[in-house]
């Protein structure tokens, strides 16, 4: 996706003296671009990339400007999964980099923006978790997918968080097993990723989906991001019951009001970027 016209470009940990910009920040017309930006190790979740990721995140999340994130990515692969080098460096201390990958899926689940993921190229391992912790994950078809894990000796324990959230079971259980190549037309079947479009495509379509989510109210996005996760209560008349409070509560919230006078009015509500 090309990197809009932005109004701020800068590393995302800006701060840290002497490291280097692994994920790139730029923002623009409410969306800000979060660029995985260290292509030599195909974008391998290494702990600075991941502190960088995080501090990233929790600048659009600060910054009022900002009503939608995109995850992307520099180079021709999404994201390798973990950082194999550091990990085999980091046995003898046992602090190996996938302790910080539960953060980092964590911060994107609950980030109370909508957070859409471009792939342009192949993702494994724990870059699927990333992929599905998105609320909208959009991919290049001809992309390839891996749950290598168990190749590795290992299991895709911390991404089960959101990747299992996602997976149809009878996919999970196939793929986590065979850790085989699945291609984005499998990947969208299977419940990973929202769609898989032409590479051609890719762009436009991010953009899209960019455009109409600028056009929601910020506390209705997150209130609709709550919804979706919501457990419903038990007894059907308990669950339409607080429902209709929260409906309630909505429609004559500051939000609420706002965009029912815009509607009659036949004009932008108020929270829309200006182009």
């Amino acid at each position: 996706m090309d990197e809009p016209q932005a109004t701020r470009s800068t590393p995302a940990d800006d701060h840290l003296l002497g490291a280097a910009p692994l994920i790139r920040t730029a923002t623009a017309g409410g969306i800000a671009t979060l660029t995985l930006d260290s292509p030599g190790n195909r974008n391998a979740l290494s702990t600075p990339l991941m502190t960088q990721l995080l501090d990233g995140l929790a600048a659009a999340v600060a910054d009022p400007a900002v009503r939608v994130v995109v995850l992307t990515h520099t180079g021709p692969v999404f994201c390798s999964g973990a950082d194999l080098a550091e990990t085999a460096a980091a046995y003898a201390s046992r602090q190996v980099p996938v302790r910080m990958l539960g953060d980092v899926l964590a911060a994107v689940w609950d980030c109370p923006k909508p957070v859409v993921a471009r792939i342009g190229g192949p993702a494994r391992a724990g870059g699927l978790g990333l992929i599905a912790a998105a609320d909208i994950a959009i991919c290049d078809a001809a992309a390839t997918f891996a749950f290598t894990e168990v190749r590795l000796g290992v299991v895709p324990a911390v991404i089960s968080a959101t990747v299992l959230r996602r997976l149809q079971p009878r996919a999970a259980a196939r793929l986590y097993l065979t850790g085989e190549l699945f291609d984005g037309a499998l990947a969208e079947r299977f419940g990973l990723v929202t769609a898989a479009v032409a590479a051609d495509e890719l762009d436009p379509t991010v953009a899209e989906t960019c455009a109409a989510l600028v056009r929601g109210a910020p506390g209705a996005l997150a209130g609709a991001k709550q919804l979706i996760r919501r457990v419903p209560a038990d007894d059907f008349q308990t669950d339409v019951g607080e429902l209709r409070e929260l409906s309630t509560g909505y429609f004559l919230s500051a939000e609420g009001r706002e965009g029912v006078r815009a509607f009659r009015e036949k004009r932008d509500p108020a929270w829309v970027p200006m182009p």
